[in-house]
């Protein structure tokens, strides 16, 4: 068996996808990113793969034919995701044309492609189903995504292989700090009541009352499983939502976190009128910079996901903060 590659491997899907690999006993993995921020490099770490490589050296090798029969499946999570990123010439390069490269090599190698795609693609509308009629990204980065979904698409019809998009939607988890101000709102809400007893959130906006702004937030415990579907079944192709199929708001976001903290203080939990009274959430204006840029309200179709053959429950909010906090304190003590 070839390895398979995995771009974006240091980062915070990329890293919880080879781990998943890893466990259904796949150890042959060549993992590529960039470690300009070196401090990625610890979500590798306690992973077997067979080799790193910058993502520069591949795409030279990559170029010269060295992955030429090589390589078993690509799993594209490499790109920056920084929605607020406003140099279009590198986000184009980075997501866009890089994507459209392993696009070329794994249909001249007849090989399966799985790649991340966006929930960024669907902008400020209100429905969420894969088709151009729900497409109008508002930034750059949800641009990068949509075209390269568009090219995608023509080519589906006479491709040799499997190419699967998968539109993450707020995808929240283990091995995520390195993303720094991208991180999920459950990685902020953590470290903000750990650090002060409180929880910001953004005062309403778009229609919505304070902290009543709602995302599909689905864990990346799901997010791996869905990409294990897919590569298992290399007859399925398409684009498909991965999201909970559940939008929930940024107060239920944060009243989760906050409980699961006060849970394994051995504290009982507190709903949101005792949260308030006590500061515990505290309501900040909303952001100039984000008026026009901002998704007020997200929520997965999984109508064709689930004609796909995906059946796994999702967790909701209140079940994967409480694993996922229970990790991030395991993480503070050392375990």
């Amino acid at each position: 068996m070839d390895p398979i590659l995995v771009t974006g491997a240091a980062g915070f899907i990329g890293s919880n996808l080879v781990r998943a690999l890893n466990a259904s006993g796949v150890s042959s993995v060549i993992a590529v990113d960039n470690l300009t921020r070196a401090d990625k490099f610890a979500n590798l770490v306690g992973c077997e793969i067979a080799d790193y490589l910058d993502k520069r050296e591949f795409l030279e090798r990559l170029a010269a034919g060295d992955f030429d029969g090589a390589v078993d499946a690509v799993l594209h999570q490499g790109a920056c995701s920084d929605t607020m990123e406003t140099d279009g010439r590198y986000m184009m390069d980075n997501n866009y044309r890089y994507s459209v490269q392993l696009l070329d090599f794994c249909a001249d190698e007849e090989i399966p492609f799985l790649y991340a795609s966006s929930a960024a693609v669907y902008g400020a509308g209100r429905a969420f189903r894969e088709t151009p009629d729900c497409e109008a990204p508002i930034n750059v980065y949800g641009y990068s995504k949509y075209l390269f979904d568009q090219v995608v698409r023509r080519r589906l019809a006479d491709a040799p292989a499997q190419v699967a998009g998968l539109r993450y939607f707020n995808v929240y988890g283990p091995h995520e700090a390195h993303k720094g101000r991208m991180a999920s709102v459950a990685w902020h809400f953590f470290n903000q009541y750990r650090a002060e007893g409180r929880v910001k959130l953004f005062a309403g906006s778009g229609g919505y009352a304070d902290g009543e702004q709602r995302r599909d937030f689905v864990s990346v415990e799901d997010v791996v499983r869905v990409n294990l579907h897919f590569l298992q079944r290399p007859h399925l192709s398409g684009i498909f939502n991965v999201g909970s199929g559940r939008a929930q708001s940024f107060n239920e976001m944060a009243e989760s976190v906050i409980n699961a903290c006060r849970r394994r203080a051995g504290e009982p939990p507190l709903g949101r009128a005792e949260l308030l009274a006590r500061g515990a959430l505290e309501y900040i204006p909303f952001p100039p910079a984000l008026v026009g840029k901002y998704q007020n309200f997200t929520e997965a179709d999984l109508t064709a996901l689930r004609e796909a053959g995906y059946e796994e429950a999702f967790l909701p909010v209140q079940d994967g903060v409480d694993r996922y906090v229970a990790a991030l304190l395991e993480r503070e003590r050392g375990g």
